[in-house]
């Protein structure tokens, strides 16, 4: 199929869009597995293991509806935070804002990985799923295939390389 021409204002904003929701993907994609993992740590806690196996056998719109939990819990957190940067508090707002989009992002990813199966029973959730897994796929790859990213992984070897040497060097002398 070919692909329809687009001026290069279009262009450009276009590329500027897939960049920065690629890289939002590639930080969501980066901190999901960690934070799960952490609070799958905290889970093994007596009161906290009964709970995750409650959740693990919620019906599959019970499942669904789990999620609002984060977001709505999270939403005073986020006008607060709001609050702060209007009075004039930048820097604690944005910190707000990071603690609870960190926060956030880890229970969603536990909550996700105890009720996937459950979720994936529900047709509809497992196309759009799919059509979601898909579509990300596609950006994060645009983005890793970037003169940019492949700059940018050029430069963090270089550094970590750079480190590695200053290590060794530092661990040879004393």
């Amino acid at each position: 199929m070919k692909q329809p021409v687009r001026s290069w204002p279009v262009r450009i904003l276009r590329a500027i869009w897939l960049g920065l929701i690629g890289l939002l993907l590639i930080f969501e994609e980066w901190g999901w597995e960690p934070l799960a993992r952490l609070l799958a740590l905290m889970g093994r806690l007596p009161g906290l293991r009964w709970i995750e196996s409650r959740i693990r056998h919620l019906p599959p719109y019970a499942a669904l509806g789990l999620f609002a939990i984060p977001v709505l819990s999270l939403l005073p957190i986020k006008l607060a935070a709001l609050y702060w940067i209007g009075q004039g508090h930048a820097i604690i707002g944005l910190l707000i804002i990071l603690a609870a989009k960190v926060g956030g992002t880890a229970l969603t990813a536990r909550l996700f990985m105890l009720t996937r199966d459950t979720l994936m029973q529900l047709p509809w959730f497992a196309r759009w799923f799919q059509r979601w897994m898909d579509w990300k796929t596609r950006v994060i790859d645009a983005v890793k295939a970037s003169a940019a990213w492949q700059q940018w992984q050029r430069l963090r070897s270089h550094i970590h390389q750079q480190w590695r040497t200053l290590h060794q060097w530092l661990r040879a002398r004393f």
